[in-house]
């Protein structure tokens, strides 16, 4: 390997903290990485990581080496792409990553919108209810629901969303409408386990937190499902607000205990590039953050 090549190799051994994840990352043979680092090392004279069986870790002096390699590999990035015009003509494959139901109404939409905007451009969507890490999945964009773990992503807030709670207006007028979060107990419950997965729903209100414990009697494992099962008058369930936005909208579902409502969720765009990202991914997070902040179902 050249040079840029073992500095590429390095940089993505300490990003994935793993040679076997670095060289599914790089399409080399496990055994490649090893050599090169071991090379590198080698050629340096110092040690660059703490290895053991499962992880990797950068010593104080892989720490400083890093932040210059990847600072120059960032230039000798940029300057290839400047001369192939890749960071000014978006082109070439770009994946997106979304939970599933925030992809599909939220998202899709604007997919197709950016892809009739960029004919040199291919979209690989990726919608599910899981967290995965963009940088070992290979994708170049991901859009995040919560707080942020990772520091070393560049993201970009655009709105927040909130839990809230709903049920159908035929229910409510059948049985009731809860006014607090204990009149909960009092009614059938379907539980949306990737939007809640605790039976026990917590609440905020002027004395402080409110936990009530419920026992549903419907488990839903998709989103979907719980929405259509409210719609059928079955019951009160939980779920994001742009999940039901459109049905409490259209009059199908009624949002209640508003009061109540745990503090929002917010909604980030989250990309790995760094100073200057190249125009598949920078044109794409532009047209994103411009629709998502004009979407009515997420909270500015």
């Amino acid at each position: 390997m050249d040079k840029f090549e073992t500095m590429r190799v390095f940089v993505a051994a300490a990003e994935c903290q793993s040679f076997v994840a670095a060289s599914r990352k790089l399409d080399l043979s496990p055994p490649a990485v090893t050599r090169s680092i071991a090379q590198l090392e080698h050629a340096l004279g110092v040690r660059l990581f703490n290895r053991t069986t499962r992880h990797v870790r950068l010593t104080d002096s892989g720490v400083r080496f890093f932040d210059d390699t990847k600072r120059i590999l960032e230039d000798l990035e940029q300057a290839e792409a400047a001369a192939s015009g890749s960071y000014t003509t978006p082109k070439g494959v770009l994946s997106v990553t979304a939970p599933v139901l925030f992809g599909q109404i939220h998202i899709a939409p604007i997919l197709t919108e950016y892809l009739q905007q960029n004919a040199e451009v291919e979209v690989r969507a990726l919608f599910y209810d899981r967290v995965g890490n963009i940088l070992d999945e290979g994708l170049d964009v991901a859009i995040r629901i919560g707080p942020l773990k990772d520091s070393n992503m560049f993201a970009t807030q655009v709105g927040s969303i909130q839990k809230v709670v709903c049920g159908s207006p035929d229910y409510f007028k059948k049985y009731g409408t809860p006014d607090t979060p204990n009149d909960l107990t009092d009614h059938e419950i379907i539980l949306a386990s990737t939007a809640e997965s605790s039976t026990t729903w917590q609440f905020k209100s002027s004395g402080g937190k409110v936990a009530v414990k419920l026992f549903p009697r419907l488990h839903c494992n998709q989103n979907g499902a719980a929405i259509e099962a409210a719609k059928q008058n079955f019951g009160i369930t939980r779920l994001m607000s742009y999940q039901v936005g459109e049905e409490i909208r259209a009059g199908n579902l009624v949002r209640i205990l508003r009061d109540y409502e745990p503090d929002s969720l917010p909604v980030n765009i989250i990309h790995l590039e760094g100073r200057q990202a190249n125009a598949k991914i920078r044109s794409f997070i532009d047209l994103a953050v411009a629709r998502l902040r004009a979407n009515p179902f997420i909270n500015h």
